[in-house]
């Protein structure tokens, strides 16, 4: 009879966790889930109109990132700028698109060079993304998420 009293209460000991509330169990688990989550990447990218959402990940991001080039390429092509001199220079441009597939300007990173001769090329760009189709945001586990991108622009001219 007592090895059967200790045998309870070993066993009572060791099954605290049976009786732990069952929210305290579901957020050991979701800490655990939200801790093997890569947050820095995406499981499919903001797609426009053009892009099949049924493709491959790296496809997305090809099909992203060609119509943003399309885009800025036909933007920039109606433009005619004025240089006293030959510019070669990257610039960055860091955009948001949000959970919603807004289009926001978060920076233009441009030389002081390029800001001097071309003072309306900022203007230019955020008018640019502005003018794009809203695309579906991007997804993490299903949901719409916040993606932050930065695109490098290169400036070639001649005099």
């Amino acid at each position: 009879m007592r090895a059967l009293g200790c045998f309870l209460c070993f066993f009572l000991m060791i099954s605290c966790d049976w009786f732990a509330p069952s929210d305290t169990k579901t957020r050991r688990l979701v800490d655990l889930e939200m801790q093997s989550i890569d947050w820095e990447e995406l499981d499919q990218y903001p797609l426009f109109g053009n892009c099949d959402e049924m493709s491959g990940k790296q496809e997305q991001k090809q099909c992203f990132e060609s119509t943003l080039l399309e885009h800025f390429t036909q933007t920039l092509k109606d433009f005619e700028f004025v240089l006293d001199t030959v510019v070669q220079d990257t610039l960055y441009l860091d955009f948001l698109v949000t959970h919603e597939g807004e289009i926001k300007v978060l920076d233009i990173e441009q030389h002081e060079k390029v800001a001097l001769q071309i003072p309306e090329f900022e203007g230019v760009l955020t008018q640019s993304l502005k003018a794009l189709p809203m695309p579906q945001p991007g997804l993490k586990r299903g949901i719409p998420v916040n993606a932050k991108f930065r695109i490098p622009l290169i400036i070639q001219t001649e005099h």
